[in-house]
């Protein structure tokens, strides 16, 4: 291997650890602050404890199929959106058990998570958590038997 070969597979080395840090820091939210589908479920069913479910994603993919009981107020991809949940979470308790997610497509493209989990953080929620869908909510959700609704 020659010295400028070498060279190179090290800039691009260097190039994919500054990407993956990158990436790394680019979620606003703690593992602390993450709940996982099973957990998600489980929770669901326990009428006493369960979160409120926030859909933020596009109101096309809620009405294909959504969390059974989520609820939908935007998108939070967009301004307007964001404005809509925001003005429904400004009459909830800032000690209100929320749950957002989206699952349009993988989570680290993902254009509606981050900015509605800054908003609604921002805004004082305490107890706030994203709904890791890894792949998207077919994949990670409904193809793993987890309760949905569809058509509203």
């Amino acid at each position: 291997m020659s010295f400028r070969y070498a060279m190179r597979i090290l800039a691009l080395l260097s190039i994919v650890i500054v990407s993956l840090a990158a990436f790394a820091q680019s979620n606003p939210w703690a593992d602390s602050q993450t709940v996982q589908p099973a957990e998600l479920n489980k929770e669901l069913s326990t009428a006493k404890t369960a979160p409120a479910v926030l859909f933020v994603g596009f109101g096309r993919l809620f009405t294909a199929g959504h969390i059974k009981g989520a609820e939908f107020h935007g998108s939070g991809g967009s301004p307007d959106g964001l404005a809509q949940i925001k003005a429904w979470a400004a009459s909830l308790p800032k000690s209100a058990n929320l749950v957002i997610y989206c699952g349009c497509c993988p989570m680290e493209r993902c254009p509606n998570v981050r900015p509605v989990f800054t908003a609604l953080h921002d805004m004082g929620f305490t107890k706030l958590r994203v709904l890791i869908l890894p792949t998207d909510f077919a994949k990670d959700w409904a193809d793993k038997g987890f309760p949905y609704d569809k058509g509203q």
